[in-house]
Formats: structure tokens, sequence, C-alpha cells
């Protein structure tokens, strides 16, 4: 059997790190996760995944991230049922964090909290600092310093113009006849 999920997203608020009677840390936290296509106003909706993550890594995450953090999550979902104090039956689906990347430098989620708290964190795609590919950005470099540095998107998708995958802004038209279905 097969149950691995991997999110790319921003963290709706700080990690809410608690400890269990015996000693154990364990941080629940809110990851938006926007959908890849928009809505009949043109808008990107969001999805709100609930993630858990235990012992030190739920230290370590709740230290390293704040709201609006940009972070990616490899984990396992996970339902599970309790009964709460009026006596009914809830329902729990969440995902239980085994990995995570920070994909933004310090420097970045700084500037942003600077700015607001909200900096890239809006119902569109959340813009992660000039780079166009999330697993790009800061990934195995949470030391400062930036992967573009001048933090643009436009001149990252004018340093390889042949890139399919950058970001200038310009919708796609693809027709019916282009699909491969």
């Amino acid at each position: 059997m097969i149950n691995r999920t991997v999110l790319v997203g921003r963290l709706t608020r700080d990690p809410d790190l608690r400890y269990t009677n015996s000693g154990a840390a364990v941080a629940t936290f809110t990851v938006a996760v926007n959908r890849q296509f928009t809505n009949s106003q043109g808008e990107r909706e969001a999805d709100f995944i609930n993630c858990v993550i235990w012992r030190k890594a739920a230290e370590n995450f709740s230290n390293f991230t704040h709201k609006g953090s940009l972070v990616g999550i490899d984990g396992r979902i996970q339902t599970r049922s309790y009964e709460n104090q009026q006596g009914q039956r809830v329902y729990v689906t969440e995902v239980v964090v085994e990995n995570f990347s920070l994909l933004e430098s310090r420097a970045q989620s700084e500037q942003r909290q600077n700015q607001g708290g909200n900096a890239g964190f809006q119902n569109n795609a959340p813009q992660s600092s000039g780079n166009t590919n999330p697993f790009d950005a800061g990934q195995g470099n949470n030391n400062g310093s930036q992967s573009n540095s001048n933090g643009n998107a436009s001149s990252a998708a004018s340093s390889n113009p042949n890139d399919p995958f950058a970001d200038n802004g310009e919708q796609i038209d693809i027709s019916d006849d282009d699909l491969p279905f």
C-alpha cells in the first residue's frame, strides 16, 4: 500500500507547539495550497490542509517557521476519530509530517514579516521571491542567501527565455488539440 503526500504552500498561522504528558513535542499547523486552476472570476482558490508533526522535528519546525512561511511538506494522510464533550463523534483527516523543507531564505521570511506579514500570502499564486520553481527556492540554501540576487520574477523568466515553465505573467492559450487526452 502507498500513502504518500507532498505539499508546497504557506502557513496560515504560526505552528501550535505543545507537549504530551510523556514529554513528546507535537506541533499542529495548517498549510494553504493554491489550486492549479482559477475559478470563474479568474482567482485562484486554495485548499487548507491540517498537518501535525512530532518530536524534535516539531520543535525545529516551530522555531523556524511563522505565519506565511513557504514550506514543503512530505508525509502521510491519517484519519482518526474521537468523541467530543457533547458526546458526538468527530472525524479528523490530517497529514502526519515526516519531512519538511523551508522554501524561502531567512532574509526573505523576515522581509515578508516586516511588510505586514501577508506579503505573498494572498488568495492567488504565492510570491516566492522571484523564483518560479518553489522546489528551487532556498532548497538546501537556508543560510540567508538568495538564489536569485535581485528577487525579480521577470528577470528570472528572462534569464532563460526558453524555459516553458517560467512565469512571465502572460496567460497560456491551450486548445483541445494540444492536450494528449
